[in-house]
């Protein structure tokens, strides 16, 4: 085995934090991992990682090797990057992830239009509504749609989208129509719920500036479009980018509440690990679904 590729092998280790969640990432057996991380050991003679069946500990050793590793694998990146790119195809595996609701009708259907134009490109796309560790999962690209936070990653705007508060005539018939932002506490909210998501603490704008109200309700999901699901039955008031139920809102089977009081707009955007150099299958992909995707939402919000 190279010793290039057990050097990729140690930085995940050091990177996930243990051999089994480093076999999982590159599809290796922990025997595996274990076996070339004491090849590597054995060619340098030392000791990089003291590890267990539950964690690894990076020696004094194994730091240092760690960052000269980085710099040596980003070398190497580049250079395949800028030879594999002269008068070439983009080819290898391009790992996606994207939010559900957005995966499944829009990125889901690129994807695979983008893989008949790039036969040499595999594509995994991942979905989910959860905030995907782009790092620590190795994918190389996110779509998402969000409130900008200071992630530490590189940001491709889409397109920016309102957003509005919405719940079924039925609720607003039963529970009463909400007339100031104070009033949604009194109401069954529906909330996107997950490990450090910032969904339920809604922010509108109020008569003196931001509001931050810490809504609740009896319902909460990790997949938005339960979320809609609920809202379309009567179930509670929702907050969505306005371009998901355009078509909805046309119908009238939602109706917006407090619309002088929009609340923050969201931001579509293609995201990325820093990286000096994109890979031609990462800005193939992103200047493939990015004129897309903008479409889509001027589409919606002129509907």
């Amino acid at each position: 085995m190279s010793l290039l590729e057990n050097i990729r092998v140690f930085v995940r280790v050091v990177e996930l934090g243990g051999l089994s969640a480093a076999g999982r990432n590159l599809r290796l057996s922990p025997a595996v991992i274990s076996h070339r991380l004491q090849q590597l050991e054995d060619h340098l003679g030392v000791r990089l990682l003291n590890r267990t069946t539950r964690q690894v500990q990076v020696t004094e050793q194994g730091g240092v090797f760690y960052e000269a590793c980085l710099e040596v694998l980003g070398a190497v990146e580049r250079a395949e990057t800028a030879v594999s790119e002269v008068g070439a195809t983009p080819r290898g595996t391009l790992r996606v992830t994207a939010p559900l609701g957005l995966g499944r009708r829009q990125v889901a259907a690129l994807a695979a239009e983008f893989r008949d134009l790039q036969p040499k490109v595999e594509v995994r796309l991942r979905l989910s509504d959860h905030l995907v560790d782009l790092l620590r999962e190795g994918v190389d690209l996110a779509i998402r749609l969000a409130v900008p936070r200071d992630s530490g990653l590189v940001m491709h705007k889409i397109a920016d989208c309102p957003r509005l508060l919405c719940a079924a005539p039925a609720y607003l018939a039963a529970r009463g129509v909400p007339e100031r932002p104070e009033d949604l506490l009194q109401h069954d909210c529906l909330l996107l719920r997950f490990p450090g998501s910032q969904q339920f603490t809604w922010t509108v704008s109020g008569p003196d500036g931001p509001m931050k109200l810490a809504v609740a309700g009896p319902l909460d999901a990790d997949d938005g479009d339960v979320l809609t699901g609920w809202a379309l039955a009567g179930r509670g008031i929702v907050l969505k980018p306005r371009f998901e139920i355009a078509s909805e809102l046309a119908a009238g089977r939602l109706v917006p509440v407090l619309p002088e009081f929009p609340p923050e707009p969201a931001t579509l955007a293609v995201l990325y690990p820093h990286r000096t150099h994109l890979p031609g299958k990462v800005r193939a992909f992103t200047d493939f679904v990015v004129p897309r995707l903008r479409a889509t939402v001027a589409s919606a919000e002129g509907a």
